[in-house]
């Protein structure tokens, strides 16, 4: 599976693709028809949910945005729909208005942009991936084992598809032992939806105003930025396992979610 076939074309939707065709530390591959990332599903059409349903075999939503993101934007179509299970697992605190205690606005750390440059916003970013992670570790294990469940296909979403949506993907990647290269590769591949993604959110009133004030190339996945959240962690924990496996993580837990993943 190349790059291109990995992209699923939906009306309501434009960064979902599948984890499928990543290659492994082993030389093997990782399976496709199993796990999706996207972006936010509330405005798929009947036809794309027709797709996703009928013909994939959508079984599981894991919604990582807030409470005040699904409360303003919608739960979406999916939400109807007997066969899907849905799994919320917001990444933040959830202790101020809209997202945690430290933000007022929904996109402080939903859309973690950088004011600055070069190293400065290497760290932030970094900085907003880590504290996913730091705020909810509970979140972050509970979608992944929402992910390992083999009774169907599952997609993980949040708004744009790229930040919390990145960080849950490269750690399930990393269980599957999907190769660094390979993760930072699928993290920055977002970049090439970006323009359709930032028209979709500046159609909602929740995320226009964060997206207005900053020029474009502030909205761009960078690999430095992935490269870093994993060195943090192997500075750490010696790894995402090592972080997870500190969280409560088990040995079952990672040959379910490998068995989903892994040819």
């Amino acid at each position: 599976m190349n790059e291109h076939e990995r992209w699923i074309s939906l009306e309501g939707a434009v960064n979902v693709r599948d984890l499928g065709g990543l290659p492994t530390d082993d030389g093997g591959t990782t399976r496709s028809g199993r796990i999706l990332r996207a972006d936010n599903l509330q405005g798929l059409t009947p036809t794309d949910v027709d797709l996703l349903v009928g013909t994939l075999k959508l079984r599981h939503v894991v919604d990582l945005r807030s409470i005040a993101e699904v409360r303003l934007e919608g739960p979406g179509p999916l939400a109807d729909m007997p066969e899907i299970a849905h799994h919320h697992h917001t990444l933040f605190a959830e202790g101020g208005q809209f997202t945690d205690v430290d933000a007022d606005t929904i996109d402080e750390r939903a859309l973690p942009w950088a004011n600055g440059r070069g190293e400065d916003r290497e760290l932030r970013v970094t900085g907003y991936y880590y504290g996913y992670l730091r705020d909810r570790p509970d979140s972050v294990l509970a979608s992944l084992r929402a992910l390992a469940h083999d009774d169907g296909l599952a997609v993980v979403h949040c708004a744009a598809g790229k930040d919390r949506t990145g960080v849950v993907c490269a750690l399930a990647q990393a269980v599957a032992g999907v190769t660094r290269e390979a993760i930072v590769d699928d993290y920055v591949l977002t970049g090439e939806r970006i323009a359709a993604i930032l028209e979709r959110l500046r159609a909602s009133e929740t995320y226009r105003v964060d997206l207005d004030s900053k020029p474009p190339d502030h909205h761009v996945p960078r690999p430095e930025y992935m490269n870093r959240f994993l060195l943090t962690l192997e500075e750490r924990f010696d790894g995402p396992l090592g972080w997870l496996a500190a969280q409560g993580w088990t040995e079952a837990d990672t040959g379910a979610l490998r068995a989903r993943l892994r040819d």
